[in-house]
């Protein structure tokens, strides 16, 4: 295929086209190839070729066939490796373990066109091949592993990806500035071997004795040996995700070995970031994938616009603080617009905008003016679990750019899709920006983020109280009956968090029970690479505090909660039955109208209004009540019984290893 259609060479025919004797890097994506900054591999190698450098892209090579590695031959200063844009394990799997049965990152949406834990799969390809060409491994598989981590898939401890790998170096992060550096550097004759220095990289060394302003974390070995230990030394590593407060990290292994971690890089200036988007993107998939049908995650971004980057909401289930960082990065309103006018002269253009957004939508400056000189906290989030009073809250910004786009000619609506802080938007001092929000870019329904409403929970998510929520939804509703519209919350709901018990899910289920709202997907908590969550998952200990917390690891039990959600599901009854009788809540099972399920068969010629009944003696006296139908329970369904036993096993088990 001729290189005149715009995108990066994918053959040796194609470079030796460009007159290229020899490619300055190659790139190994697990990803099909995309040209679009929505994808990491499309900005990496842009900015590589606006640096100067040569660049081809082998996309989801066959990890079977060491020839696979080869078809544009060895690079002249390294190869770099990336498993695309999630994780492959994620990217994978269901949080039950059971393989997904598509990849929207492929041609037609067909799965395992990668390999499992691929950014080390492809890097010991290409060892096996390239005894000594640099390889430098990124993305946020290999950014959320560069330290030694938990891995939920194999239920074991890993080593830093830098070791498993074989690589000589990772780039963590967003990768823009450490890349250049790094190409630079190889291209000034520097070995591989030497490059320490570089801000947003780990590489690993057998000496450490020049190293300043840095900390010693706890040894691999230690770590296997006592998760508390494990739990410490990622709080450290929380707290040093900030390059202007971060310390230099060095974790010590077996055999003399050190795997470092330098500061990140400085979070990039509204020139930088407005750079990187006018970079010449095709702006869709390579037009090899056409016959297939195309790659499907096209869709979901080819209308959307990015207009931020990081996030100070600082969840614990995510890991935004270790990838993108707490600094706020930002488009200018020109940079924005002169993509959305590109966007609407496609031809598949219908007059929508999707989004307007990035990891959080409503952020669109730093949390206060220190942040960019001093960085951020190292021992205080900006919005949990109160509000800090330095927090800077301000919308007109936003605002702005969303009335530009309004006004752009072809745009009929423009949506917001990306998440919306809503404990953020009620700190604003007037209802201007909720206002225009319900007026001009919701389409029915709003999606939001509670994720619970159990405080003890929440506060295990870092995420705040209920109350917060209940305001908001108090606001929006109000705002809605002002403007003569008849739009809806769609609430995004967690199952089986850290912190998180029968009791809890139970909690969940009747307050959905009286907002009148079963929702149709319910995540179940994911324990991915490098999340304050993941490590009270697997530790039992919660890093902000190292006390212990309770953890459902039980699949069982994970049944249970998240049946409970759904609690209207006919398909979930003998679940939400057995969860109420092991939680000893029988009173919601029943006819009354605050009962979650009914009984469905009636012995000893039980009616409708002897069940009524029973619902109120139990609600009148609970205690007495559940212990007489756990009675009643053992007798009439022994299966119930022996799954309470093992549930209550389970939670003695978790809460001894936390002691």
């Amino acid at each position: 295929m001729s290189i005149e259609n715009g995108f990066l060479p994918i053959s040796m025919e194609e470079v030796e086209e460009l007159g290229i004797k020899q490619l300055d890097f190659v790139y190994v994506s697990g990803d099909a190839y995309v040209d679009h900054p929505s994808f990491g591999h499309a900005i990496i190698t842009r900015i590589l070729q606006a640096h100067g450098y040569s660049v081809g892209i082998i996309a989801q090579p066959d990890w079977k066939d060491d020839k696979s590695i080869t078809v544009l031959g060895e690079p002249r200063l390294g190869f770099l490796v990336s498993s695309g844009n999630m994780d492959s394990m994620v990217n994978h799997y269901y949080v039950s373990k059971k393989h997904r049965e598509s990849d929207a990152y492929t041609p037609g949406g067909v799965p395992y066109k990668r390999p499992d834990h691929a950014v080390v799969v492809y890097s010991n390809l290409i060892r096996r091949t390239y005894r000594n060409t640099p390889i430098i491994i990124g993305g946020i598989e290999a950014s959320l592993r560069r330290m030694a981590h938990y891995d939920y898939w194999s239920n074991s401890f890993k080593r830093s990806i830098l070791l498993d790998s074989q690589a000589d170096l990772i780039s963590y992060g967003m990768g823009e500035k450490s890349i250049v550096e790094i190409a630079d550097a190889l291209n000034s004759g520097i070995s591989v071997k030497d490059l320490s220095f570089i801000p947003g990289t780990v590489y690993k060394t057998k000496d450490i004795s020049g190293l300043y302003n840095h900390e010693i974390l706890p040894s691999y070995d230690e770590m296997v040996a006592d998760k508390n230990l494990y739990a410490s030394s990622f709080k450290i590593q929380h707290d040093n995700t900030d390059p202007f407060t971060g310390k230099i990290l060095v974790e010590p292994y077996p055999n003399g070995t050190y795997v470092v971690q330098n500061v990140p890089q400085p979070p990039l200036t509204m020139q930088e970031m407005d750079d990187v988007y006018a970079l010449p993107y095709q702006r869709t998939y390579h037009p090899i994938y056409e016959k297939a049908g195309g790659v499907p995650a096209i869709k979901e971004v080819k209308f959307s616009l990015i207009s931020n980057r990081g996030c100070f909401g600082g969840c614990n289930f995510c890991a935004l603080t270790f990838h993108q960082g707490r600094t706020i990065q930002v488009r200018s309103h020109e940079s924005i617009i002169e993509e959305a006018k590109m966007i609407t002269e496609d031809k598949d253009f219908k007059g929508y905008i999707h989004d307007v957004g990035g990891p959080t939508a409503n952020f669109r400056h730093p949390s206060c003016e220190k942040q960019l000189s001093v960085g951020v906290c190292k021992h205080r989030q900006c919005l949990f679990p109160k509000p800090c009073p330095n927090l800077y809250v301000d919308h007109s910004d936003y605002l702005a750019l969303l009335r530009k786009l309004r006004e752009l000619p072809n745009v009929k609506k423009v949506f917001i899709r990306s998440g919306i802080r809503f404990d953020y938007l009620l700190l604003e001092k007037n209802d201007t920006f909720i206002r225009e929000l319900v007026e001009h870019h919701i389409s029915g329904q709003l999606k939001v983020a509670p994720e619970h409403i159990c405080d003890a929970v929440l506060s295990k998510m870092g995420k705040p109280e209920n109350s917060v929520y209940e305001a908001f939804t108090d606001k929006y509703k109000k705002m809605n009956q002002k403007l003569g519209k008849n739009q809806f919350l769609v609430p995004y709901l967690m199952s089986s968090h850290p912190g998180s018990t029968l009791k809890e899910a139970i909690a969940l289920a009747e307050y959905l029970r009286d907002i009148g709202y079963m929702p149709e997907q319910v995540q179940d908590f994911y324990p991915t690479p490098s999340t304050m969550s993941t490590v009270m998952y697997y530790t039992g200990i919660d890093p902000n505090t190292m006390k212990p917390v309770y953890v459902c690891r039980n699949p069982h039990e994970k049944a249970l909660q998240r049946a409970l959600i759904q609690y209207r599901n006919p398909k979930n009854y003998e679940l939400v039955k057995e969860a109420l009788i092991t939680a000893g809540r029988t009173d919601l099972i029943g006819f009354d109208k605050k009962c979650l399920i009914r009984p469905r068969n009636f012995e000893h010629g039980q009616t409708k209004q002897d069940s009524n009944k029973h619902s109120v003696a139990s609600k009148s006296n609970r205690k007495t009540s559940s212990n007489v139908n756990s009675k009643n329970s053992k007798r009439k369904n022994t299966k119930s019984d022996n799954a309470k036993k093992r549930i209550n096993t389970q939670t003695r088990k978790s809460t001894r290893n936390a002691k």
